[in-house]
């Protein structure tokens, strides 16, 4: 039997929460969970204060989403190369949000125009590929950047290709995201 979507959401944050916990010394390490047996995908995003304070994730998934979600939180909060790692100290006042992950879409479009006109704000996503080089928003990002060519714009450079670039290897998937956030 599945949960609902509602006990997903607070097993994944609770999951998450532990599992950073156990890391800084706080608390034992998380139970084992059949019911996040089945392989997923996820993303965490940790904030403090309404600020990203560290997001790590997974695109494909390749292990129980039990294993994925604690991975992913220990790393959002001590694996960021953006941030220093948290401490027990830095710990209280953290918010933590987990991105459940579904399937990415290859889009058969080629050219950025036609792209552009795919992208759905606030829904999709997305994920930049140009051979080796690849980046991924979450549709969270839609937030901050709410216009089609400034979000693709920003995905490139964090690519770490100019905002301009446009070649024929580049690919764009895009996926959907069932996403938690724990109560301010």
């Amino acid at each position: 039997m599945s949960p609902t979507d509602a006990a997903l959401g607070a097993r994944l944050l609770q999951r998450a929460r532990q599992a950073i916990e156990h890391r800084l010394g706080l608390a034992a390490a998380p139970d084992d969970d059949a019911v996040l047996g089945d392989r997923g995908a996820c993303f965490v995003t940790l904030t403090r204060n309404g600020q990203l304070r560290g997001c790590m994730g997974s695109l494909k998934p390749h292990r129980s989403l039990a294993e994925d979600v604690a991975a992913n939180a220990e790393a959002a909060a001590l694996r960021d190369p953006r941030f220093a790692p948290l401490t027990a100290q830095d710990w209280p006042g953290v918010r933590v949000e987990v991105s459940l992950l579904g399937r990415a879409e290859f889009l058969d479009e080629k050219d950025e125009a036609a792209v552009l006109a795919r992208l759905r704000p606030g829904q999709d996503g997305v994920i930049f590929f140009n051979g080796c080089q690849q980046a991924t928003f979450l549709p969270q990002v839609w937030e901050q950047l709410p216009a089609p060519r400034d979000f693709l714009r920003a995905l490139k450079q964090k690519a770490g290709l100019p905002a301009d670039f446009w070649g024929p290897a580049v690919m764009i998937a895009t996926y959907p995201v069932q996403k938690w956030r724990e109560p301010a």
